[in-house]
């Protein structure tokens, strides 16, 4: 073998290392990327069903804030209230009563909520009842979570949003 085709030899397996790796980092951030979101949208579903579940449940929206809503218990008398409130220095939306607090989304940039009456205008837009939270039959809520992919600045997201309503 001569020093030139050595130093060939040696550049081709140079690119072929460069082009495997350049393949291998695309393909574990998009792997990485694919769990995270998949892992993002479970937690977002479940949490879902499990607010629609409760919120439709309830006997009428006691508090309201853009953050934070609390509804009345109709069928437990030893947990009366129970809240959803999204701590934003926290980037959490926390189920919280009298029994305690369970975190049920984590890594949230916002969490908001709007509430209405059911009785719609000639338009179909819905009357607020932000300063009248027992009026409410309409809860909308909205949210987006998202994470960082191997520490970089790339995101993946879940967005959410759903109008529930109060079945009273």
């Amino acid at each position: 073998m001569t020093l030139v085709e050595l130093m060939v030899a040696l550049g081709a397996g140079a690119l072929l290392l460069a082009a495997v790796a350049t393949v291998w980092v695309f393909t574990s951030r998009s792997f990485v990327a694919i769990g995270n979101y998949v892992d993002m949208d479970n937690a977002s579903r479940n949490t879902l069903d499990a607010m629609s579940q409760e919120i439709r449940g309830a006997q009428a929206l006691v508090f309201y804030r853009t953050n934070q809503i609390t509804l009345q218990n109709p069928t437990n008398s030893s947990i009366p209230y129970f809240s959803y409130i999204f701590d934003p220095s926290a980037a959490t939306l926390v189920r919280s009563n009298n029994a305690g607090n369970k975190i049920l989304l984590r890594e949230c940039d916002y969490v908001i909520f709007n509430v209405a009456q059911r009785n719609v205008t000639n338009n179909f837009q819905f009357y607020s009842t932000a300063d009248q939270p027992t009026l409410t039959k309409l809860v909308d809520v909205s949210w987006k979570c998202s994470r960082k992919i191997l520490g970089a600045k790339v995101n993946t997201e879940s967005v959410q949003t759903a109008k529930i309503v109060l079945r009273n």
